[in-house]
């Protein structure tokens, strides 16, 4: 199995790809499955004026985002909450994509500074997953102040606390990814 974790912070200073790391180490450290982060800010995407599937010439890293999406039996969406929305990079890539969203289980995990932990940003963007096809995984991963609860690396100030909340989260992301596996076999 393996799983796709895309940080969607694309600003200077930002906090939640903390999340991002902590995951990757976590899946990693718990053998789980393989793992690896789409860092929307090393991607720095174009504004796309297309869906993938009507360009005439992709570039070479868009097909590359869309090959590691589509190889993908789960992804996990980090992102923080920007006044109650989520970022316009994170919509981009969404929107670039549609064929390859369909039924992808998705785990979401929300992040801000303050201490609602990205509690208004799931209204919004879980009706765009819903409306583009993602299996939208029955558990979520919300992080109040995260700029006091991860160090730079991911390491979570209290790591018992956050890997029994993670344990349960990701665990609902590997049963869909298996349910879906045993589906199309």
């Amino acid at each position: 199995m393996h799983i796709v974790i895309i940080s969607s912070s694309v600003r200077i200073g930002r906090n939640s790809h903390r999340v991002a790391l902590y995951f990757k180490n976590y899946i990693t450290e718990n053998k789980l499955a393989t793992v690896e982060i789409l860092d929307l800010n090393e991607y720095k995407f174009p504004v796309f004026d297309e869906r993938l599937r009507f360009m005439k010439d992709p570039s070479p890293q868009i097909l590359q985002f869309t090959d590691k999406i589509k190889a993908a039996d789960g992804v996990i969406i980090v992102t923080p909450e920007y006044n109650g929305g989520y970022p316009a990079a994170l919509k981009n890539v969404i929107d670039l994509l549609y064929d390859e969203w369909k039924r992808k289980p998705l785990a979401l995990a929300t992040a801000s500074a303050g201490p609602f932990g990205g509690a208004q940003v799931t209204t919004s963007l879980v009706f765009t997953l819903w409306k583009i096809g993602f299996w939208l995984v029955p558990a979520m991963f919300a992080v109040p102040k995260v700029q006091d609860s991860y160090d730079e690396n991911g390491v979570p100030v209290n790591k018992e606390l956050t890997d029994k909340l993670a344990k349960g989260f990701i665990g609902e992301l590997i049963w869909c990814m298996e349910a879906k596996k045993r589906m199309h076999e």
